[in-house]
């Protein structure tokens, strides 16, 4: 048996799944292992942002890792921004990398480079194979790395002759660190924090954002008169009508720092204190008042699901969790906004959807209006890093093939990883993708707005446009094998949905809508 083979079955042993893969000359002895291992299931991606992307959003809906195959250095480049999101949102991710063969390294060919710097910058993992024989346990090592608490991206760089070598042999699966359990002191000072009654807020974050922690959280909140609160992006996010209703912390610093005016105790719950998202003259970076008291209950490696139920116990709270009542917006009619869109979404949302949010200034009103409606999660764009949205949607559907994605994505976002519509044409995922079209980068000229720069110089006209020529969605996604239609009113836009919602397979709805900035 070769390494190929043994890193193969070795995956398959430690419970991993599906290879989103876009393979080169160095990774073709793994590909051949793939044909020997059909459980192991191989998904092509014309781009290895997508691949990676796409391994992100298969692990948040299941907590195991998925395996990307990436070529060489340049090939773990192009997919660097979406594991900068991955582990942002410590989701598990094996990365396969292929390499030179050992030999082969000293002659500087043109594919050289420092794989195993580049995979530092986003692996919280990483290790180089040296032979067939330690393949396998190298893998082993590696998923148990990302299934850890918290998960993480870790990456293994497999050098062509490690796979192409005989005395590989396939390990067995390594335990992975189960989540930390809060120490009753830290649980006993909470406690005596949020007594004092003075203001306070939770904030979630992690695995925090589930079903059993968000319940417990709002049976405190309720008793204690603690605002609830989540992360402005959080990587999972379960919602709707009977679970617990909970406000996002806002995306400018201006909103997130009045959500927080006049908390006394910040309690941080599998998250970290909030900082704004960028510097801004005249505004600091922590969001939480100066005379705030910080106190975290548990970190993301923690059991903070526990923790909470802990807390609830030495609070003896005795008020229910406020949930979240049924109600759907209104089907809209006339023009097509971003207002009326997001109350068309909400109206016809699928009872189970996986709702995948890159809508961006798009997408300001898709909260309220979904919030009522039947359960659903929520992925959003943890680390900022846009061309998210259509490869998380990918592997949320590889990963839930029983539930429809909706993917909410903003035009300029979109084109960063538009092939990933090929991929779901050629797996026949069931993904409705909402191309938000206001031809431009609509967040930048709000930014732009903030910072006071010049309003209308030719250059941000230029460059923040996405116009001259328009984009067409339209021609992009039937290009790709994709069902599409572009919509210009309300009432087109729900009739699209319908139907999208009520056929098998992936479809593309191009709303065009005005920009907001």
């Amino acid at each position: 048996m070769n390494g190929a083979h043994a890193v193969a079955r070795t995956l398959l042993a430690s419970g991993v799944e599906v290879c989103f893969a876009n393979p080169g000359t160095s990774e073709l002895h793994f590909v051949a292992a793939l044909d020997d291992e059909p459980e192991l299931r191989a998904v092509p991606c014309l781009f290895e942002g997508v691949a990676t992307g796409a391994a992100d959003g298969y692990g948040r809906m299941t907590g195991r890792p998925a395996a990307t195959l990436l070529h060489l250095g340049p090939g773990l480049g192009n997919g660097l921004a979406n594991l900068h999101n991955a582990r942002r949102a410590a989701t598990p991710v094996v990365n396969l990398v292929g390499d030179h063969a050992t030999f082969h390294k000293q002659y500087d060919a043109p594919l050289e480079s420092d794989i195993d710097a580049m995979a530092r910058t986003v692996s919280g993992w990483v290790r180089r194979c040296d032979a067939a024989a330690t393949a396998g346990s190298d893998v082993a090592e590696a998923v148990a790395a990302a299934t850890g608490a918290p998960g993480r991206v870790a990456t293994v760089i497999l050098p062509a002759d490690v796979s192409w070598s005989d005395g590989g042999r396939p390990a067995p699966p390594v335990a992975a660190q189960p989540p930390a359990v809060v120490p009753e002191r830290t649980v006993a000072s909470v406690t005596a924090a949020l007594r004092t009654r003075e203001p306070a807020a939770i904030l979630l974050g992690g695995p925090a954002t589930r079903e059993p922690a968000l319940r417990a959280a709002a049976r405190i909140a309720a008793t204690t008169g603690a605002r609830l609160l989540c992360e402005t992006f959080p990587a999972r996010l379960e919602r709707g009508t009977g679970l617990p209703a909970v406000e996002r912390l806002g995306y400018l610093a201006e909103g997130a720092m009045a959500q927080l005016d006049g908390v006394r105790h910040l309690v941080l719950a599998g998250t970290r204190a909030p900082v704004s998202f960028f510097a801004h003259p005249g505004l600091r970076g922590p969001l939480a008042p100066d005379d705030c008291l910080i106190h975290t209950l548990a970190t993301a490696a923690d059991d903070a699901a526990t923790a909470l139920g802990h807390l609830a116990d030495m609070l003896a709270v005795d008020r229910p969790a406020v949930l979240q009542a049924a109600g759907r917006p209104v089907l809209p009619t006339g023009a097509l906004t971003a207002e009326t869109a997001a109350a068309a979404v909400g109206a016809l949302l699928p009872e189970g959807a996986i709702v995948v949010d890159e809508a961006n200034t798009s997408g300001l009103w898709l909260t309220a209006a979904t919030a009522g409606g039947p359960r659903h999660d929520w992925l959003t764009l943890t680390g900022g890093a846009i061309g998210q949205g259509l490869p998380l949607a990918v592997g949320a559907a590889v990963a839930c093939t029983d539930r429809p994605v909706l993917c909410l994505e903003a035009d300029g976002s979109a084109m960063y990883t538009v092939s990933a519509l090929w991929t779901q044409a050629r797996e026949g995922l069931d993904v409705t993708t909402v191309i938000f079209a206001n031809h431009s980068y609509a967040v930048l000229t709000m930014e732009a707005q903030r910072l006071g720069t010049p309003a209308d110089g030719p250059a941000r006209r230029d460059l923040l446009d996405l116009s001259r020529p328009a984009l067409d969605f339209v021609a992009l996604a039937r290009g790709m094998g994709v069902p599409a239609s572009r919509v210009t009113t309300a009432e087109d836009l729900t009739a699209q949905l319908r139907k999208a919602f009520t056929e098998p397979g992936p479809h593309l709805i191009e709303a065009v809508v005005p920009a907001l900035f």
